[in-house]
Protein backbone atom coordinates (compact mmCIF):
# COMPACT_ATOMS: atom_id res chain seq x y z
CA UNK A 1 0.00 0.00 0.00
CA UNK A 2 1.16 3.35 -1.17
CA UNK A 3 1.61 6.79 1.20
CA UNK A 4 -1.46 7.95 -0.25
CA UNK A 5 -4.01 5.13 0.24
CA UNK A 6 -2.70 5.00 4.14
CA UNK A 7 -3.98 8.86 4.35
CA UNK A 8 -7.34 7.86 3.11
CA UNK A 9 -7.74 5.13 5.70
CA UNK A 10 -6.28 6.85 8.57
CA UNK A 11 -7.83 10.04 8.18
CA UNK A 12 -11.45 8.76 8.83
CA UNK A 13 -9.94 6.69 11.36
CA UNK A 14 -8.56 9.44 12.96
CA UNK A 15 -11.69 11.96 12.46
CA UNK A 16 -13.71 9.21 14.20
CA UNK A 17 -11.73 8.86 17.00
CA UNK A 18 -11.55 12.95 17.50
CA UNK A 19 -15.55 12.98 17.54
CA UNK A 20 -15.30 9.74 19.96
CA UNK A 21 -13.21 11.58 22.34
CA UNK A 22 -15.06 14.95 22.29
CA UNK A 23 -18.33 13.64 23.20
CA UNK A 24 -17.65 11.36 26.27
CA UNK A 25 -18.39 12.62 29.44
CA UNK A 26 -16.14 14.35 31.95
CA UNK A 27 -16.50 13.35 35.56
CA UNK A 28 -15.18 16.45 37.19
CA UNK A 29 -14.38 13.84 40.49
CA UNK A 30 -11.41 11.87 38.35
CA UNK A 31 -8.27 12.18 37.46
CA UNK A 32 -7.27 13.10 33.88
CA UNK A 33 -7.05 9.75 32.69
CA UNK A 34 -7.06 7.73 29.40
CA UNK A 35 -10.21 7.16 27.75
CA UNK A 36 -9.66 4.48 26.21
CA UNK A 37 -9.23 0.70 28.57
CA UNK A 38 -6.24 -1.16 28.14
CA UNK A 39 -6.58 -5.24 27.15
CA UNK A 40 -7.35 -7.08 30.06
CA UNK A 41 -3.88 -9.14 29.70
CA UNK A 42 -2.65 -5.82 31.13
CA UNK A 43 -4.70 -5.49 33.97
CA UNK A 44 -4.80 -6.94 37.46
CA UNK A 45 -4.72 -10.96 37.49
CA UNK A 46 -8.18 -12.86 38.12
CA UNK A 47 -7.67 -14.36 41.65
CA UNK A 48 -9.98 -17.86 41.28
CA UNK A 49 -11.66 -18.63 44.67
CA UNK A 50 -13.90 -21.36 45.40
CA UNK A 51 -17.44 -21.96 46.80
CA UNK A 52 -17.30 -23.65 50.12
CA UNK A 53 -20.45 -23.34 51.85
CA UNK A 54 -24.22 -21.13 50.93
CA UNK A 55 -26.18 -19.46 54.34
CA UNK A 56 -29.33 -18.13 54.42
CA UNK A 57 -29.96 -13.76 54.17
CA UNK A 58 -32.57 -12.02 54.45
CA UNK A 59 -33.42 -10.86 51.26
CA UNK A 60 -35.02 -7.59 52.87
CA UNK A 61 -31.78 -6.41 53.77
CA UNK A 62 -30.15 -3.74 51.17
CA UNK A 63 -26.60 -4.28 52.05
CA UNK A 64 -24.48 -1.78 53.09
CA UNK A 65 -21.77 -2.72 55.60
CA UNK A 66 -20.82 -6.41 56.56
CA UNK A 67 -17.84 -7.11 58.97
CA UNK A 68 -17.19 -9.48 61.79
CA UNK A 69 -16.63 -8.71 65.55
CA UNK A 70 -15.75 -10.61 68.07
CA UNK A 71 -16.80 -13.54 65.81
CA UNK A 72 -20.26 -11.89 65.63
CA UNK A 73 -21.81 -10.93 61.91
CA UNK A 74 -22.03 -7.80 61.84
CA UNK A 75 -24.31 -6.03 58.82
CA UNK A 76 -25.72 -2.70 57.92
CA UNK A 77 -28.26 -1.83 55.40
CA UNK A 78 -29.79 1.03 53.49
CA UNK A 79 -33.35 1.99 52.85
CA UNK A 80 -34.14 3.20 49.13
CA UNK A 81 -37.47 5.32 49.17
CA UNK A 82 -38.82 3.13 46.39
CA UNK A 83 -38.49 -0.15 48.30
CA UNK A 84 -41.12 0.75 50.94
CA UNK A 85 -40.39 -2.45 52.89
CA UNK A 86 -36.62 -2.19 53.42
CA UNK A 87 -34.94 -0.22 56.42
CA UNK A 88 -31.89 1.35 57.80
CA UNK A 89 -30.42 -0.84 60.26
CA UNK A 90 -26.97 -2.06 62.11
CA UNK A 91 -27.76 -5.87 63.74
CA UNK A 92 -26.35 -9.42 64.32
CA UNK A 93 -26.97 -12.02 61.54
CA UNK A 94 -27.23 -15.26 62.64
CA UNK A 95 -25.61 -17.65 59.75
CA UNK A 96 -27.54 -20.46 60.48
CA UNK A 97 -31.21 -18.92 59.80
CA UNK A 98 -30.10 -15.56 58.08
CA UNK A 99 -32.21 -13.13 60.50
CA UNK A 100 -31.08 -10.31 62.15
CA UNK A 101 -30.92 -9.32 65.87
CA UNK A 102 -31.52 -5.53 65.02
CA UNK A 103 -29.83 -3.20 67.27
CA UNK A 104 -29.76 0.27 65.70
CA UNK A 105 -31.96 2.09 63.37
CA UNK A 106 -31.88 5.20 61.76
CA UNK A 107 -34.74 7.16 60.57
CA UNK A 108 -34.96 6.27 56.91
CA UNK A 109 -37.11 9.25 56.11
CA UNK A 110 -33.78 11.44 56.93
CA UNK A 111 -30.84 9.05 56.29
CA UNK A 112 -29.80 6.10 54.09
CA UNK A 113 -27.40 3.79 56.16
CA UNK A 114 -24.28 2.92 54.59
CA UNK A 115 -21.10 1.39 55.26
CA UNK A 116 -19.79 0.10 59.12
CA UNK A 117 -16.48 -0.56 60.50
CA UNK A 118 -14.90 -1.50 64.11
CA UNK A 119 -11.96 0.96 65.82
CA UNK A 120 -11.16 0.97 69.43
CA UNK A 121 -14.82 -1.12 70.17
CA UNK A 122 -16.60 1.64 68.36
CA UNK A 123 -18.82 1.09 65.45
CA UNK A 124 -18.91 3.96 62.86
CA UNK A 125 -21.38 4.21 60.49
CA UNK A 126 -22.01 6.48 57.44
CA UNK A 127 -25.14 7.65 55.51
CA UNK A 128 -25.10 8.25 51.73
CA UNK A 129 -25.90 12.04 51.52
CA UNK A 130 -26.03 13.78 54.66
CA UNK A 131 -22.00 13.96 55.46
CA UNK A 132 -23.07 12.18 58.57
CA UNK A 133 -22.00 9.28 60.65
CA UNK A 134 -23.03 7.80 63.57
CA UNK A 135 -21.14 6.23 66.56
CA UNK A 136 -22.21 3.17 68.45
CA UNK A 137 -20.67 1.37 71.28
CA UNK A 138 -19.52 -2.19 69.84
CA UNK A 139 -20.86 -4.08 72.97
CA UNK A 140 -23.92 -2.32 73.38
CA UNK A 141 -24.85 -0.45 70.45
CA UNK A 142 -25.69 2.65 72.70
CA UNK A 143 -25.15 5.61 70.29
CA UNK A 144 -22.16 7.65 71.79
CA UNK A 145 -22.86 10.59 69.20
CA UNK A 146 -22.15 11.94 65.49
CA UNK A 147 -19.48 13.00 63.11
CA UNK A 148 -19.44 14.95 59.72
CA UNK A 149 -17.19 14.13 57.09
CA UNK A 150 -15.60 16.12 54.04
CA UNK A 151 -16.90 13.94 51.35
CA UNK A 152 -19.96 14.69 49.32
CA UNK A 153 -21.09 11.31 49.47
CA UNK A 154 -20.67 8.12 51.83
CA UNK A 155 -20.37 4.45 50.74
CA UNK A 156 -18.18 1.80 52.23
CA UNK A 157 -15.98 2.05 55.51
CA UNK A 158 -13.64 -0.60 57.04
CA UNK A 159 -10.85 -0.19 59.06
CA UNK A 160 -6.83 -1.33 59.24
CA UNK A 161 -7.00 -1.68 63.20
CA UNK A 162 -5.73 2.30 63.63
CA UNK A 163 -7.70 3.97 61.04
CA UNK A 164 -11.23 3.82 58.90
CA UNK A 165 -10.67 4.09 55.72
CA UNK A 166 -13.65 4.96 53.59
CA UNK A 167 -15.29 4.91 49.90
CA UNK A 168 -17.41 7.67 48.52
CA UNK A 169 -18.13 6.16 44.92
CA UNK A 170 -15.04 7.81 43.67
CA UNK A 171 -11.66 5.81 42.74
CA UNK A 172 -10.31 7.79 46.22
CA UNK A 173 -9.91 6.03 49.03
CA UNK A 174 -9.85 8.62 52.64
CA UNK A 175 -8.13 7.53 55.80
CA UNK A 176 -9.70 8.76 58.87
CA UNK A 177 -8.39 9.15 62.37
CA UNK A 178 -11.17 7.58 64.52
CA UNK A 179 -10.12 9.72 67.39
CA UNK A 180 -10.56 13.30 65.53
CA UNK A 181 -12.11 11.87 62.80
CA UNK A 182 -10.42 13.88 60.58
CA UNK A 183 -9.01 12.78 56.84
CA UNK A 184 -5.11 11.92 57.19
CA UNK A 185 -4.32 10.69 53.70
CA UNK A 186 -6.36 10.05 50.28
CA UNK A 187 -5.35 7.46 47.56
CA UNK A 188 -6.37 7.22 44.73
CA UNK A 189 -7.16 3.57 43.55
CA UNK A 190 -5.79 2.35 40.01
CA UNK A 191 -5.33 -0.50 37.36
CA UNK A 192 -2.08 -0.14 35.40
CA UNK A 193 -2.63 3.80 35.30
CA UNK A 194 -5.97 4.06 34.74
CA UNK A 195 -8.52 5.00 37.84
CA UNK A 196 -10.81 2.09 38.99
CA UNK A 197 -14.38 4.41 40.61
CA UNK A 198 -17.32 3.16 42.57
CA UNK A 199 -15.37 1.71 45.06
CA UNK A 200 -18.34 0.43 47.26
CA UNK A 201 -18.17 -2.02 50.58
CA UNK A 202 -15.10 -2.53 51.71
CA UNK A 203 -13.18 -5.19 53.77
CA UNK A 204 -9.27 -5.12 55.05
CA UNK A 205 -8.06 -8.13 54.90
CA UNK A 206 -4.33 -9.40 55.83
CA UNK A 207 -3.07 -5.74 54.86
CA UNK A 208 -5.16 -5.06 51.75
CA UNK A 209 -8.68 -3.62 51.02
CA UNK A 210 -11.27 -5.28 48.82
CA UNK A 211 -13.57 -3.00 47.78
CA UNK A 212 -16.73 -4.50 45.92
CA UNK A 213 -17.64 -2.34 42.01
CA UNK A 214 -20.77 -1.05 42.12
CA UNK A 215 -22.81 -2.19 39.50
CA UNK A 216 -20.65 -5.14 39.20
CA UNK A 217 -19.21 -8.60 40.19
CA UNK A 218 -16.07 -7.65 40.55
CA UNK A 219 -14.01 -7.35 43.86
CA UNK A 220 -11.04 -5.27 43.80
CA UNK A 221 -7.85 -6.37 46.18
CA UNK A 222 -5.53 -2.63 46.54
CA UNK A 223 -2.29 -2.55 48.07
CA UNK A 224 -3.27 0.44 50.72
CA UNK A 225 0.29 1.74 50.31
CA UNK A 226 -0.39 2.47 46.53
CA UNK A 227 -3.80 2.43 45.39
CA UNK A 228 -3.24 -0.37 42.85
CA UNK A 229 -5.37 -2.83 42.73
CA UNK A 230 -3.30 -6.11 42.41
CA UNK A 231 -5.79 -8.80 41.72
CA UNK A 232 -9.24 -8.89 41.26
CA UNK A 233 -12.39 -11.57 41.73
CA UNK A 234 -15.40 -12.02 39.23
CA UNK A 235 -18.53 -13.22 41.70
CA UNK A 236 -20.63 -12.72 39.01
CA UNK A 237 -22.20 -16.80 39.27
CA UNK A 238 -22.79 -15.80 42.76
CA UNK A 239 -24.82 -13.16 41.59
CA UNK A 240 -26.83 -15.25 39.04
CA UNK A 241 -27.04 -18.14 41.47
CA UNK A 242 -28.90 -15.23 44.12
CA UNK A 243 -30.97 -14.11 40.97
CA UNK A 244 -32.25 -17.40 40.65
CA UNK A 245 -33.23 -17.89 44.07
CA UNK A 246 -34.95 -14.40 44.93
CA UNK A 247 -35.52 -12.67 41.19
CA UNK A 248 -35.43 -9.32 43.27
CA UNK A 249 -31.58 -9.25 44.25
CA UNK A 250 -29.92 -6.38 43.25
CA UNK A 251 -25.75 -5.21 43.37
CA UNK A 252 -23.11 -7.28 44.49
CA UNK A 253 -21.93 -5.68 48.27
CA UNK A 254 -20.78 -6.99 51.25
CA UNK A 255 -17.01 -8.44 51.89
CA UNK A 256 -16.55 -10.08 55.72
CA UNK A 257 -13.49 -11.57 57.08
CA UNK A 258 -13.49 -13.55 60.36
CA UNK A 259 -10.21 -13.48 61.56
CA UNK A 260 -10.61 -16.26 64.77
CA UNK A 261 -11.46 -18.92 61.98
CA UNK A 262 -9.74 -17.49 58.09
CA UNK A 263 -13.31 -17.53 56.58
CA UNK A 264 -14.65 -14.85 53.91
CA UNK A 265 -17.89 -14.60 53.34
CA UNK A 266 -19.85 -11.98 50.60
CA UNK A 267 -23.18 -11.31 49.83
CA UNK A 268 -25.47 -8.58 48.24
CA UNK A 269 -28.47 -6.24 48.44
CA UNK A 270 -31.61 -7.79 48.71
CA UNK A 271 -29.83 -11.50 48.13
CA UNK A 272 -31.21 -14.64 50.18
CA UNK A 273 -27.91 -16.37 50.56
CA UNK A 274 -24.65 -15.54 52.19
CA UNK A 275 -21.35 -17.21 50.39
CA UNK A 276 -18.43 -18.78 51.99
CA UNK A 277 -15.57 -18.49 49.85
CA UNK A 278 -12.04 -19.38 49.93
CA UNK A 279 -8.94 -17.60 47.87
CA UNK A 280 -5.70 -17.16 48.62
CA UNK A 281 -5.14 -13.73 50.69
Amino acid sequence: MNRCNQYRVFLPLATCLLLMAACSPERKDEPNVPLMQTPIKERAPIISYTLVNTYPHDSTCYTQGFLFHKGQLIESTGAPQNISYTRSLIGIVDLKTGKMDIKAEIDRNKYFGEGIAVVNNKIFQLTYTNRLGFIYDANTFQNLGQFGYVNSEGWGLTSNGKELIMSDGSNALSFMDPDKLNVTKTILVSDKGYAVDLLNELEYINGYVYANIYTTSIIVKIDPQTGEVIGKLDINDLFVNSRKRYGASAETNGIAYNPDTDKIYVTGKLWPCIYEISFPH
